[in-house]
């Protein structure tokens, strides 16, 4: 009997979805071989070595692109996931978007285009960021025969807003024709298209040790994800009861089901956010010429790094989960439907049990966000051959970006197995039957 994943090839439609979706994150790894004119391919090289560490290379991590290497796609999907952010928190805030976001798939074709739109302003200000902040900061990047005027600037802006122009059409294309968000799927792939080379250099530092470290290595990684899945399928269920109505002789309603709040609603976010506040300081530091504080903010290893990151991380856990969950919406909505809560009165008395049991949920997703964001900085600590990109990949961070997308894709696919009568990856049943209850 063939395995329920050989028998995705055999249905037409996912088959074609699979290869477009590899042809896809393959184009998308070609655009990493293509350089910026006018740029010193050998600084290059030393500018991506450096900024391993830093700020730049965490971001790399987080946008599926090479922030500090003079390359096409050098920034990723990240301005349009910066775009994309942008509308859903002004959906929550702006009534006119809030409306829109309401009208069904007519609005929020208009707020794609408005997200696809603001993806160019965004992307311009983040290319003269980097051009100021990274490429200007090591003599001699400029190839030979050019000068570091206004013109190479336009030359590097143009470039990389195009390269993130496209990585946003990749990453459309795989959502509508392939298999999975696009987005994830792009950063995804730029996370681990990192790994080989992470690697080779851990070999190349020392090989005498290569191996315990590697196994080492492997170890963390596989109780990472363990943690990872352990805590991203963990949910707190609330018991919804709807209203037994009866008409003539017949009884409709008075089923029960569950509201479903997740430990770790925010995902990855507050990491992101958090990660991004540390530019703004570090860029002003660095203009200013302030070496100290440049030190004390851009030292990923550094103890005011570490403490203000694990604050910055649990406050934007609680700010995107109290943004994007409105327990009084959701109250009103269950009081229009003839659903309560058993136990608790509708209205008022519902939209509070809500807010103070995601207060809870919120805690602990926050404070298990806080210690995936500082855990690279303890698996490097005392080990100077395991690089700061490896560490990222390993600490959890970006575990969480992999093994979230990669369920969510499973999923997916498992959905078009159980479509066409197959059983499905997990044997007894389909993928939402497994999901934890905490």
């Amino acid at each position: 009997m063939d395995h329920p994943a050989l028998k995705l090839f055999r249905i037409p439609e996912t088959r074609q979805r699979i290869l477009i979706t590899l042809g896809l994150l393959a184009a998308y790894r070609l655009g990493f071989q293509i350089p910026i004119p006018g740029i010193n391919p050998e600084k290059v090289a030393e500018l991506s070595r450096t900024q391993d560490g830093s700020i730049f290379g965490i971001l790399s991590a987080f946008s599926g692109g090479a922030i500090g290497d003079a390359v096409l796609f050098a920034l990723g999907i990240m301005p349009y996931i910066s775009a994309s952010i942008i509308f859903s928190v002004l959906g929550k805030v702006v009534p006119s978007i809030e409306a829109l976001q309401k009208e069904g798939q007519s609005g929020q074709k208009r707020i794609n285009q408005w997200t696809r739109l603001s993806v160019v302003p965004i992307s311009i200000v983040q290319a003269i960021v980097i051009w100021f902040g990274v490429f200007r900061s090591i003599p001699d990047i400029v190839a030979p025969g050019h000068e570091a005027g206004l013109g190479l600037m336009l030359v590097v802006v143009v470039a990389l807003t195009a390269g993130a122009l496209l990585c946003m059409w990749f990453g459309e294309l795989i959502s509508e024709y392939g298999v999975g968000n696009g987005a994830s799927l792009i950063i995804m792939a730029g996370i681990i298209a990192n790994m080989p080379t992470a690697m080779r250099m851990l070999w190349v530092n020392d090989q005498s040790s290569a191996w315990s470290t590697i196994a080492m290595l492997g170890l963390i990684w596989c109780v990472m994800v363990f943690v990872v899945v352990y805590v991203q399928k963990g949910e707190r269920r609330i018991p919804i009861q709807y209203a037994r109505l009866q008409r003539g002789r017949r009884v409709y309603g008075g089923q029960r089901h569950f509201l479903p709040l997740k430990v770790n609603m925010a995902g990855v976010m507050p990491i992101i956010f958090a990660s991004t506040i540390f530019i703004v300081p570090t860029m002003l530091f660095s203009a200013l010429g302030w070496k100290y504080w440049e030190g004390v903010f851009g030292d990923v290893s550094g103890f005011t790094y570490v403490a203000l990151q694990m604050v910055l991380v649990i406050f934007f856990a609680f700010f995107w989960n109290n943004l994007m969950f409105r327990p009084e919406e959701i109250a009103d909505n269950l009081r229009e439907h003839g659903s309560f809560i058993p136990g608790i009165r509708p209205g008022v008395k519902t939209a509070e049990f809500l807010k103070q049991t995601l207060t809870r949920i919120t805690l602990a997703g926050a404070v298990f966000l806080a210690i995936l964001s500082v855990l690279p900085n303890f698996i490097t600590a005392g080990n100077h051959d395991i690089s700061q990109r490896m560490a990222y990949f390993l600490g959890g961070t970006s575990v969480l970006i992999v093994v979230g997308v990669a369920m969510d894709v499973v999923d997916k696919l498992n959905a078009q197995l159980v479509m066409r009568n197959y059983e499905g990856f997990m044997k007894g049943g389909t993928g939402p039957n497994w999901t934890r209850r905490s």
